[in-house]
């Protein structure tokens, strides 16, 4: 045995693999390239142009993230081409969240084997979310980790930077009672909550991924893994055109946990809840798992995946707009006098 000379390969790590997967990936990462990315795909850091005098006092907005245990619907059905965007979603929509644009984002993607078609096939989907972004992606790791990971199984996770101006940071500093808050409408579950979805579907009721759900008119699978919503394209926009005051993305937490966070003082949040249509995979969750609306509105976005918070007058122009534009926005609450909470009426909270 002494006498056996081992290689990487050997010990699981395949270097040509790698490789392979980077040449495979290049075409859909350079499509994503704005005019502010120097260099091409391979070297040791992304290089970005930051037009700094575009601005007169640029604030560059950060944040990262991963898609959770969603990834465990992923391997289910064997289909990867779109949890790249959830990794993507969660990301831009924090830092679009602070008012600002997303500008480059890196890639953090490891594995047991290194599959270079799997791979392709994953970066791909972030690819495609970065380029319906705006943001480059200029960077990213595949990681290849022998005997760390299942067979079959990967995570990701990812990292996005924004610039906006220093004087039109979203910060909510100055919403007040009377400000309306404009819901805009979900994809489906995003990417969070899987844990108890997993829970009620496989769990306890031990439903098959493939069954046909008449509710959903798809089948569980293909509901469950419905991607995150970008929501750039359409708040950057909206933002340029009103005084947008406080944005909010529902997230883990919900409305419960989530819109006290942009809430200044003496201020909390009424949330009409019978006035938009719950979609259905949240009613069916519901049922399912016996779980109560309170827990409901507290794990899942319940189909608004970002919230605005615009002045009175403003909130019909803002609606006539995002209707002109397609989009089923809904005013779903106001902000009143409290202690930076969420208030949950109408609908199953009356009474």
């Amino acid at each position: 045995m002494k006498d056996k000379q081992l290689t990487y390969s050997a010990a699981g790590v395949d270097i040509d693999a790698g490789n392979r997967a980077v040449e495979l990936i290049r075409g859909a990462v350079k499509s994503t390239y704005r005019p502010e990315v120097i260099g091409d795909i391979g070297g040791f850091g992304g290089l970005f142009a930051l037009a700094a005098d575009k601005y007169k006092s640029p604030i560059l907005v950060s944040s990262t993230d991963g898609v959770g245990t969603k990834l465990k619907i992923a391997f289910m059905l064997d289909k990867h081409g779109t949890i790249g965007q959830d990794a993507v979603a969660m990301c831009v929509n924090d830092i679009l969240a602070q008012g600002a644009e997303p500008l480059f984002f890196l890639d953090y993607l490891a594995t047991g084997r290194l599959i270079p078609e799997k791979v392709a096939e994953i970066v791909g989907g972030v690819a495609a979310a970065c380029k319906e972004s705006g943001c480059a992606l200029i960077g990213g790791e595949s990681a290849e980790m022998a005997g760390f990971y299942r067979e079959g199984e990967y995570d990701i996770a990812g990292f996005a930077v924004g610039i906006a101006e220093k004087a039109s940071l979203i910060t909510g500093h100055g919403i007040k009672p009377g400000d309306v808050i404009i819901g805009l409408p979900s994809s489906g579950l995003h990417s969070n909550g899987f844990s108890l979805v997993r829970k009620i579907c496989f769990e306890v009721n031990k439903m098959d991924i493939n069954e046909f759900v008449p509710a959903f008119g798809k089948t569980l699978g293909e509901e469950l893994i419905e991607p995150t919503r970008l929501y750039p394209s359409l708040c950057l926009p909206l933002i340029d055109k009103f005084l947008i005051k406080g944005l909010v993305h529902i997230t883990g937490g919900g409305f419960v946990d989530n819109i006290p966070r942009i809430l200044p003082e003496n201020c909390a949040a009424e949330i009409d809840a019978g006035c938009w249509e719950i979609p259905p995979v949240f009613a069916k969750l519901k049922e399912w798992g016996n779980v109560s609306w309170a827990e409901m509105y507290r794990t899942f976005n319940m189909g608004m995946g970002m919230l605005a918070v615009v002045s009175e007058r403003t909130a019909k122009p803002a609606l006539e707009y995002l209707a002109g534009r397609g989009e089923k926005a809904k005013q779903i609450g106001r902000i009143v006098a409290g202690d930076r909470q969420t208030i949950l009426k109408g609908g199953v909270f009356d009474g």
